[in-house]
């Protein structure tokens, strides 16, 4: 079940945190996977190395999501090595703490740029390839901040706005993509123990609010949302389309 092989994926962001955990995931199912980054070489080469320690194929590919001639450049390398793209894992995102009055232009385009141009940038270029074969998965990373669901983050309505977006990018791609073979769905991620969230696992405090709103008692994992990942990028998965899987813990359901 959930079998792979034969499969490659793209996973942006890839070197660490909810990135790397997808990838893993992906890889212990049989897919061979590039491994994206932005500056991280050296934790991208290590993921490449324990993926190919799982005996699939796998590269690291340096590429900025946020602009086109290298998300260009990405593609045109992964297909080159691997002569296909089968799923893309829209994951590669940022965030910075400011509040309306201390947000520049500066740090929306920033976050905005990167969470949502970057997907969109993304699946415009793979998805040529993945109309060649008449198959293919687009999972893009949203969050349980995206709207919608009664939860907000203080100082974060850049990353609010990014994530909202995702969500409606997923849902207009599903709809014009799925007679095409391509089945496009989003992953909320709720409280994930990560670089980039790293008050949860450095103030008790914060780590103790977070564990009192969840019904599974626990910070979740990258390998939470990598499992997320290799369902819907199965077979098995093939009727769902323009859905959000939250992963949350239940954090909504409190």
């Amino acid at each position: 079940m959930f079998d792979l092989t034969g499969k490659t994926a793209l996973v942006t962001g890839a070197s660490r945190g909810i990135g790397r955990g997808i990838a893993i995931c992906l890889a212990k199912q049989g897919a061979d996977v590039a491994v994206n980054y932005h500056s991280s070489a050296e934790q991208a080469q290590a993921v490449v190395e324990e993926i190919s320690s799982l005996g699939r194929r796998s590269i690291a590919v340096k590429a900025d999501v946020a602009q086109k001639n290298q998300v260009e450049m990405m593609v045109e390398a992964v297909n080159k090595e691997f002569g296909r793209i089968d799923i893309l894992v829209n994951n590669a995102g940022v965030l910075n703490y400011k509040t309306l009055d201390q947000m520049t232009e500066k740090d929306w385009d920033w976050v905005i740029d990167t969470n949502l141009k970057g997907q969109f940038l993304c699946a415009k270029s793979v998805v040529p390839l993945m109309e060649r074969s008449g198959w293919g998965r687009i999972i893009n990373i949203a969050s349980i901040a995206s709207g919608g669901v009664g939860v907000g983050y203080q100082a974060l309505a850049h990353y609010c706005a990014s994530k909202g977006g995702v969500v409606a990018l997923t849902e207009g791609l599903a709809i014009e993509l799925g007679p095409k073979g391509i089945n496009v769905n989003a992953i909320a991620p709720g409280a994930i123990e990560t670089d980039m969230a790293k008050e949860i696992s450095e103030d008790e405090k914060v780590k103790q609010g977070l564990l009192a709103r969840l019904a599974v008692k626990r910070i979740g994992q990258p390998d939470d949302i990598g499992a997320a990942a290799v369902y819907l990028a199965s077979e098995e998965a093939g009727y769902v389309a323009g859905s959000v899987i939250y992963v949350d813990g239940g954090w909504l359901a409190s």
